[in-house]
């Protein structure tokens, strides 16, 4: 068979259903032939986010994978291929390459080389022989450890050449592993101690499934829990042990919780340290139950350090807590506490939560989207800078799975391919991404994609008409030169593209409109609601927990 028969076989082997691609990058004509359907982008980056969202909703079983030409298509992608690899993202990513004897000839781009930092692996197939083995390696990587792209180039005098029929390759197998078991009855210990333990649950639950084993460890010890931006979703926000989920901004609850504990149980998280992440108080006791061991004392030092899959890790906790008869403690005086913290801090709120001023605030915009849909039954995500802030406080999730949060590089336009990929993902729910007027200018024109490809998303535009979090920085060039302005219709811009578009102004239009957008969807079509806001900040440089700032 010819090379570009061995690859399509290689991924129809492995459970690839869609590969997503700008060509010229042969890989999308042979996965048509071999029954895997190729989906077409405006532009790199948003393929990639859209891969990254199908890797992240299936829990790493269903891998996105992306192609693209050689040369400018894979500069292209290279800020996309970063921002998976900086949220440890699986995603098989196969650009062109130059001839082999240009590949590493001037200027021309060699992506295996180039692309090595923000990869787990990157190889170029120089045999075509070794493509079974090329790829074994690669899907072991993506199926293995740490999630995080790979990346196989393949070289364009390639094409022609033949491999071995019948293919000698097989699906790879996946591992997990485990704690030390000492460890463990260490970890233990320390929660059992604590006068008031806090979990901090990262990502690492969603790729385990362990959403079974965090809550009942949380209703056994009575244990408050938050998620990092990227873990949102692992615990229901619901739950009366509920803290939400912590980002540049935050509920009061969980500074309140992580500032008054003694003992952090921080588990299938990174610890990262981060402007977009949750500051960890000094001074406290750290249980670190992680899956890549060069994340222990990487940024806060960890008394006690477990090292491996989330669901195994929180199965040898709760079968420790078995082993010595630990019996469940009652919920109600932290609940209470809990309950009390929220309600204060939402009263703060509530003003702009159900504001009727024009423009219209866009915590109301927010509030109202999120009062109307069933979250349950919808996928959402933010985009980079204020629609993030002004989102992931009080989006309140209910079900895993049903909020893609991000934030550790931050590309603006990266929320409208993650809405995209989450419903080719899981085409039964609803999938929405909320954007601003800066974020549109870098990915908007693959909403024409979503209408191509027929993919019905409901896209929420906050325009402010500004670089709104720019303002207080850049004060003389607004003044002088209004070098943060920014126009332009985009109800019409998507109407213009083939779907559905309105720009909502007036508070009670709200619901109505968005009622309507969701009826678009329903009927396959990709929908824009544009709300005209105002230029109020998120307070991800301000202290959420004060209240609005004045």
């Amino acid at each position: 068979m010819k090379v570009g028969d061995a690859i399509a076989e290689v991924l129809r082997r492995e459970g690839v259903e869609i590969v997503i691609g700008y060509p010229v990058n042969h890989v999308l004509e042979y996965a048509a032939m071999a029954g895997i359907r190729p989906i077409v982008v405006r532009q790199e980056r948003t393929g990639l986010h859209m891969a990254d969202a199908i890797s992240r909703l299936t829990s790493g079983r269903k891998l996105g994978v992306f192609v693209m030409q050689s040369g400018p298509g894979t500069e292209n992608s290279y800020g996309a291929i970063a921002q998976a690899y900086s949220e440890s993202v699986p995603v098989l990513v196969m650009p062109g390459g130059y001839a082999r004897r240009l590949a590493h000839v001037g200027a021309n781009y060699n992506a295996s080389r180039s692309m090595r930092d923000v990869t787990k692996s990157a190889e170029p197939i120089v045999f075509s022989a070794d493509i079974p083995s090329i790829f074994r390696r690669a899907f072991s990587r993506l199926r293995n450890g740490r999630g995080g792209p790979v990346l196989v180039e393949i070289p364009n005098d390639i094409w022609g050449e033949e491999v071995a029929d019948p293919l000698a390759y097989h699906p790879v197998v996946a591992t997990r592993y485990g704690p030390d078991l000492e460890a463990v009855s260490s970890a233990v210990d320390a929660l059992l101690a604590a006068e008031a333990p806090v979990i901090y649950a990262g990502q690492g639950i969603h790729y385990a499934e362990a959403w079974p084993q965090l809550k009942a460890l949380a209703e056994r010890l009575a244990i408050p829990v938050c998620t990092s931006l990227e873990g949102k979703s692992a615990f229901p926000e619901d739950h009366p042990l509920a803290l939400g989920s912590g980002g540049a901004a935050i509920p009061k609850t969980v500074r309140h919780f992580l500032d008054g504990a003694d003992v952090i149980f921080g588990i299938g998280c990174s610890f990262t340290e981060t402007a977009f992440g949750v500051q960890m108080p000094a001074g406290k006791t750290v249980i670190h139950a992680t899956l890549d061991p060069d994340h222990i004392n990487k940024d806060y030092e960890a008394a006690f350090a477990l090292v491996g899959d989330a669901g195994l890790t929180l199965d040898a906790v709760l079968a420790e807590l078995d082993r010595r008869d630990v019996k469940a403690r009652p919920l109600s005086h932290v609940a209470d506490e809990i309950a009390h913290i929220r309600a204060g801090w939402l009263a703060e709120w509530m003003p702009k939560l159900t504001s009727s001023e024009t423009p219209l605030s866009p915590y109301r915009v927010l509030w109202d989207l999120q009062n109307t849909v069933d979250p349950e039954t919808t996928i959402i995500t933010h985009d980079a800078g204020s629609p993030r802030d002004q989102l992931s406080p009080f989006w309140v999730t209910k079900a895993p799975l049903t909020y893609i949060g991000w934030g550790k590089t931050t590309q603006l336009g990266y929320g409208l391919g993650l809405a995209m990929g989450a419903k080719l993902a899981c085409p039964d729910k609803l999938c929405i991404n909320v954007w601003g007027d800066a974020a549109i200018g870098f990915t908007g024109m693959d909403f024409e994609t979503a209408v191509r490809e027929r993919i019905p998303i409901l896209s929420i535009l906050l325009n402010n008409f500004s670089m709104a979090m720019e303002l207080p920085i850049m004060q003389v060039s607004t003044e002088k030169y209004r070098a943060t302005d920014i126009s332009g219709n985009y109800a019409d811009f998507a109407k213009s593209l083939g779907g559905y578009g309105e720009r909502v102004s007036e508070p009670s239009e709200i619901v109505p409109a968005i009622r309507r957008a969701i009826e678009q969807t329903r009927k396959g079509v990709p929908a824009l609601l544009e709300f005209i806001t105002s230029q109020e900040l998120a307070l991800s440089k301000f202290p959420v927990s004060a209240g609005p700032r004045q």
